[in-house]
């Protein structure tokens, strides 16, 4: 059983995390995600930052800044529009950090699609 296992993870290894992709990802399966919003810049969906203490914010910079390293994120300019802002919130567990997003006033102006996840087979 357990050699099974290996055995699959190691023909599905390109969608796991590595040192060399830290992101992971599906080769050939690539998907666009597009969000389907009602109005083009819904007030709820720009809010301001969380305060937050300076611990978690030392944590909340070395989160984004390896983002931006990897591509994930970019920068926004100080005067750049952006649609949407979310807060993020730091939460700790076994003194390990992880950015956590508040994206549930997205649902409300979201509109439902009706097949949100492709079956890859």
């Amino acid at each position: 059983m357990k050699e099974e296992l290996i055995e699959i993870l190691f023909e599905y290894r390109e969608a796991f995390a590595s040192d060399n992709e830290p992101l992971g990802a599906i080769k050939g399966h690539e998907v666009e995600i597009m969000l389907n919003l009602e109005r083009t810049q819904p007030p709820l969906l720009r809010r301001p930052a969380y305060p937050a203490s300076p611990r978690a914010e030392e944590a909340l910079e070395s989160h984004i800044n390896e983002l931006v390293k990897l591509g994930a994120l970019r920068n926004v300019g100080h005067n750049e529009e952006v649609d949407v802002t979310m807060p993020v919130i730091i939460t700790w567990h076994n003194e390990k950090s992880r950015m956590v997003g508040y994206f549930r006033a997205l649902n409300t102006y979201n509109i439902p699609d009706r097949f949100p996840i492709p079956r890859i087979h």
